[in-house]
């Protein structure tokens, strides 16, 4: 898979997985954007869950194979750039407070209030800095590598 597809994926799955995201809140509805014909979905907490729950399954699968495909090719770690290695760290912490609020959800498993607000504290923290950095990237033309 050459570059443009692989930032093109990439940017596909970022947009969806945040606009799924932001849907489950209910702002969608609030401020009457899922009026908007076509739009309605997003007012659909379950449809929008759900979708947000696959997203995050293809962007780990996706993660993986652009780390295998990475090692394979011998670059490594070290041939991130600053805003790579920034932009890596910060879906990885999306990934574990993903995983965390996932936990939450199962059944019999029981997290206090003040948990579950610095789960979601956390998990849309990382996501703005990860949208303010993937933002600087593209402004400033910055690649994932050296």
């Amino acid at each position: 898979m050459n570059g443009r597809i692989k930032k093109t994926v990439y940017g596909f799955i970022l947009f969806f997985i945040t606009l799924t995201g932001f849907a489950q809140m209910p702002i969608f509805k609030r401020y009457y954007i899922a009026d908007i014909p076509g739009l309605g979905w997003l007012a659909q907490f379950y449809v929008t869950h759900a979708i947000h729950y696959i997203l995050a399954s293809v962007l780990l699968g996706f993660g993986l194979y652009v780390a295998a495909d990475v090692q394979l090719n011998g670059k490594g770690i070290g041939s991130l750039s600053l805003t790579g290695r920034l932009r890596t760290g910060l879906i990885l912490g999306l990934m574990v407070s993903g995983g965390f609020m996932v936990v939450r959800n199962l059944a019999g498993v029981y997290f206090s209030h003040t948990s579950i607000h610095l789960m979601n504290l956390f998990h849309v923290g990382f996501c703005m800095a990860l949208l303010g950095v993937t933002l600087f990237a593209l402004v400033t033309r910055k690649n994932w590598t050296v």
